[in-house]
């Protein structure tokens, strides 16, 4: 299995030759060029499930293949890639989201004149994911990381003729790199203090007390500031809503399997150094519970289709984290396990929203309605997705959720547990919310109109539909499977070592009073918006400042604004005027001095002998004077 295992690195290298292959040819390929990076894509997805299958059968023995490749004093900086458990189950994730997005983008983006371009673009956004799956050491994780961001400001720009796809873009890019500081910082810091970039050598220097406990806290947080920059975290939360600018495809790719998913994957492979500092892990759990039930609230009152996914995307990337930051196997693996599910239902119904849009052309929910007579195949799957995302038994949503829950509850993290068990029943009041509005009803708008997408879009459908459905099975309270895989190989050994490796579900109580919770909420939804015997304006007439607090996303976007962009911009616009007045004033008066007296000098040295015989007379005169003034030539001279 070896054979197979050190044959990884051609995952990431299938996509790079696409974009390549593409970005040569793809003006005389045009429409074709899908066809290339769907092929790499599901090569990709082949060697990746031969690679997770023998990293299955391995068990404990992770495969690693370190290059040499530039040397600092006395430390090696090696390159390569690495197979472990995590990256094994990450290398399917990715590859298998990727094929079936590419291959519905097939339907979606037929007749846009830039199709080749937009296929370039996945090619090396599959590239860039997937190198950073395998990097072996922070390093190269890094270079990955940026190259991942880089893609992103290219998708989400992709309709670069928007003012709001451009400014979107620009954010994406601007608040990203804020959080990219701090891993940054903290990936030197932590070379600083071990002499290596490399995983295992700092899980080691960690293990044997070679950092102090400040050192370790502090690189901790930094790195998981990176996190939070790339998986949504509040406070730099605000760019992944404005990141729909881009074509829905993108939104499935970047919500569901790789930008936002880096964050989470992140902060699980460097856990054992969370571990060693409970500050660090209560940062990570209490900043992912606030942004699990923050953006929840948010997308109670969304009008946008994909802006209430969008949202419920930083809400789940929430829960993620607040799994991670409960100390201990259960937590690592039901925020890891979250991941997957996740990447299954949030691709599905990004998928089916876009179905929903190409089929009417707008994506105001409230315009929507009824649709689920002309499009039955897109209305039940967004209800697969729906049932999965709200937890409800036996959809994957409820194992994964389960498992959170069981991590808070048996680290005994009750404020977690109760923070996790409202977000639940708002995520369900408002995917069922909009599963109602879009499918329910009467038509509305632009709804009569509407049709069944083609099948290239419907299959990735169906097949993410089965996916919602049946991955939970591969980690319950009765066969937990990815617990014990996860839970062994290199970090599952330091969190075992750390923890006891202890698997843990939430009692029978908790698990009841979840589904009663979503349930509770899609009840609501369903009496407010297809009964109508509840108004959906009941909590708005009392207290309508809290509607508005919740549309306008609690005003975090105009506080941005008002507290850094608009100084920034006043800070930049005194900055131009010093440089031009100021700066480039002295520069001016040097040059104009330096010139003048050239011109002087040139005026003398012109070549006419009578220029040269006047001004030695005019010398010899001036001498003349002088003595005559001073009375004489001075003694002693």
């Amino acid at each position: 299995m070896d054979t197979i295992m050190q044959y990884a690195w051609l995952i990431p290298l299938f996509p790079l030759l696409a974009f390549v292959l593409i970005v040569s040819f793809g003006r005389q390929l045009k429409e074709t060029a899908a066809y290339l990076g769907i092929v790499a894509a599901a090569i990709s997805f082949v060697l990746s499930v031969f690679t997770f299958w023998a990293r299955f059968q391995e068990g404990a023995i992770d495969y690693k293949l370190p290059v040499e490749w530039l040397q600092i004093g006395q430390s090696v900086v090696e390159m390569g890639f690495e197979i472990n458990q995590l990256n094994a189950m990450m290398l399917v994730i990715v590859t298998l989201v990727s094929l079936l997005v590419q291959i519905y983008s097939r339907g979606y983006m037929h007749g846009d004149e830039r199709y080749p371009v937009f296929y370039q673009y996945l090619s090396l956004f599959t590239f860039s994911m997937l190198g950073l799956v395998i990097s072996p050491n922070l390093l190269q994780v890094y270079i990955f990381w940026e190259l991942v961001g880089v893609c992103s400001f290219l998708l989400v720009g992709f309709y670069y003729f928007k003012p709001e796809a451009k400014a979107a873009a620009k954010k994406a890019f601007i608040v990203t790199r804020i959080g990219d500081v701090g891993l940054f910082i903290g990936i030197i810091l932590l070379f600083w203090w071990t002499g290596s970039f490399d995983y295992s050598v700092i899980f080691n220097a960690i293990a044997a007390d070679r950092l102090e406990p400040w050192m370790t806290t502090l690189a901790a947080v930094l790195i998981f500031v990176g996190a939070v920059g790339k998986s949504g975290q509040f406070p730099l939360h605000t760019w992944l809503p404005d990141a729909m600018e881009g074509p829905t495809p993108v939104s499935a790719l970047i919500h569901a399997a790789t930008m936002v998913a880096a964050g989470v994957y992140l902060v699980a492979a460097t856990y054992p150094l969370f571990l060693a500092s409970p500050t660090a892990l209560n940062v990570v759990a209490y900043v992912g519970a606030f942004t699990a039930i923050f953006a929840a609230s948010i997308g109670l009152t969304q009008r946008d289709i994909k802006r209430v996914l969008a949202y419920s995307t930083v809400s789940q990337l929430g829960y993620m984290m607040m799994a991670l930051g409960v100390a201990g196997a259960a937590g690592y693996v039901a925020g890891t396990f979250h991941l997957m599910t996740h990447a299954f239902f949030k691709a599905l119904l990004f998928l089916a929203a876009g179905s929903v849009i190409h089929a009417i052309h707008t994506q105001d929910i409230f315009e929507m309605g009824g649709l689920r007579k002309k499009m039955p195949l897109t209305a039940g799957v967004f209800l697969i997705g729906c049932l999965a995302i709200a937890g409800i038994p036996p959809f994957s949503g409820f194992f994964s959720k389960e498992a959170i829950l069981g991590a808070a509850y048996s680290a005994h993290r009750m404020d977690l547990l109760w923070v996790g068990l409202i977000a639940a029943f708002f995520t369900a009041f408002y995917m069922f919310r909009l599963y109602f509005l879009t499918f329910a009803g009467e038509r509305r708008g632009g709804s009569a109109e509407a049709h069944e997408s083609p099948a290239v879009m419907t299959v990735p459908l169906l097949i993410l539909a089965v996916l919602a459905v049946v991955a939970g099975f591969v980690n319950t309270p009765f066969a937990p499977v990815l617990h014990q895989w996860l839970a062994s190989g290199s970090v599952g050994a330091y969190i075992a070592e750390a923890s006891g490796g202890e698997t843990a579900h939430a009692a029978l109580w908790v698990q009841v009073v979840a589904v009663l919770v979503s349930l509770l909420g899609i009840g609501l939804a369903y009496l407010m918006y297809v009964k109508r015997s509840v108004a959906p304006d009941l909590l708005v007439r009392p207290v309508p400042w809290l509607y508005q607090l919740s549309y306008r996303k609690y005003y975090v976007d105009e506080i941005y604004h008002a507290v850094f962009v608009r100084p920034l911009r006043w800070l930049g616009l005194f900055l131009n005027l010093f440089d031009r007045y100021i700066v480039d004033g002295l520069v001016a008066l040097l040059a104009s001095a330096t010139n003048g007296i050239g011109a002087l000098h040139a005026r003398l040295q012109n070549g006419q002998v009578q220029t040269y015989g006047f001004v030695v007379l005019l010398g010899l005169v001036l001498l003349v004077a002088g003595f005559t003034v001073l009375g004489g030539i001075p003694n002693g001279q």
